[in-house]
């Protein structure tokens, strides 16, 4: 699988550290103690800063320098040309490399600022841990992930671990983000949901004040544990309610809708009509659900939380990607994340009503 992590020429490392086990890709630091923020920014090789600087045109004389020579020799040649007032780019100022190019009202925001907020809630000694950091490119996206100490508990033995992730760009090309993410251990599953008129992100713009907002978004925490405690109770009904196969493939079939069309096919009982390439990804769903190790636990075999683990861990264990990027942002804001949270609002209604949620 391909990877996009970045290879520090200087300290001769990727960029990138997680704590006691290997990674998928085999690359960056493994260390055995959990660190604090500034110490995974050394070990993940993030600490440089970024500069956003003005951009200026070339003239025709200039231009013809950059075709011909290497451009590092000769930049004491250069004339500026015109400046331009609204645009910039980003430029990190240990290897002098362009990140990105941004608006005049961008506002960076350094690694360790952004990793910080993680330290306020560490530094209060509620047993969060950061388990990996790094970054892609020449380091226009960092992302660092801290393990909540609480579990949610689902039946006796069944433990899903909760990690808060942030990621921010250099780039210009997204917000600071920072998400809840539970992660059922007896199958790795990411049970990314949202409960209805709920979020389990906070997305801070680069602007002038996001400096302050990510100061203020220790309300994540608080959060993050009023979704554990809900989730809880909705994974521990869920676990007690029964769905038969039938019922069980039809909540399949509905939560893997692409469009419109399809949904209308299926409501109208014109199943023949549906394509083969979604009747495929049905059946390979309905096969985790049904023979997955995972899937026959107490508290998944023929439930409507089942029902839900099977659609949450096709797209995690299952569904090819092209690369772990592409895995991951389907699962966290894609593909991934639109069907299972339609497969969240399904077993809702199941647990409600029963088999009248899936007409």
């Amino acid at each position: 699988m391909a990877h996009n992590l970045n290879y520090n020429q200087q300290t001769g490392k990727h960029s990138f550290f997680s704590v006691k086990e290997k990674a998928w890709h085999g690359l960056g630091q493994i260390i055995e103690q959990y660190p604090n923020s500034c110490e995974a920014i050394q070990f993940a090789g993030l600490n440089f800063e970024v500069e956003k600087r003005p951009l200026f045109t070339c003239n025709t004389e200039n231009f013809e320098i950059f075709n011909d020579v290497e451009v590092d020799e000769h930049m004491n040649d250069f004339e500026p040309g015109i400046l331009l007032p609204d645009f910039f780019a980003t430029v990190r100022t240990d290897t002098d490399q362009v990140l990105g190019l941004v608006g005049k009202d961008y506002s960076v925001v350094q690694n360790t600022e952004a990793f910080g907020f993680f330290d306020s809630i560490v530094g209060g000694g509620t047993g969060i841990k950061y388990e990996t950091a790094g970054c892609l490119g020449s380091g226009q996206v960092t992302f660092i992930t801290a393990k909540l100490p609480d579990y949610i508990r689902v039946g006796r033995e069944d433990l899903i671990e909760q990690f808060l992730f942030l990621t921010s760009s250099h780039d210009g090309s997204g917000s600071i983000s920072i998400a809840f993410t539970p992660v059922r251990i007896v199958c790795e599953n990411t049970l990314n949901a949202a409960l209805r008129h709920k979020s389990n992100c906070i997305k801070i713009r680069h602007m002038a004040n996001a400096t302050d907002k990510l100061r203020q978004a220790h309300q994540m925490l608080g959060l993050s544990n009023s979704l554990a405690i809900e989730m809880e109770a909705i994974y521990n009904r869920w676990s007690r309610v029964r769905i038969n196969d039938p019922e069980l493939k039809r909540l399949i079939q509905l939560a893997m809708v692409p469009n419109r069309e399809v949904l209308e096919k299926l409501k109208a009982g014109q199943d023949e009509q549906l394509s083969t390439q979604y009747n495929n990804i049905i059946e390979n769903v309905y096969e985790y659900a049904l023979s997955s190790p995972s899937q026959q636990e107490v508290t998944t075999r023929g439930t409507v939380f089942g029902a839900y683990n099977a659609v949450t861990g096709y797209f995690q264990n299952v569904r090819n990607y092209k690369d772990t990027e592409a895995k991951f942002k389907s699962i966290m804001t894609g593909t991934a994340s639109a069907r299972t949270q339609s497969a969240f609002d399904l077993c809702m209604d199941f647990a409600k009503v029963g088999s009248s949620a899936l007409n």
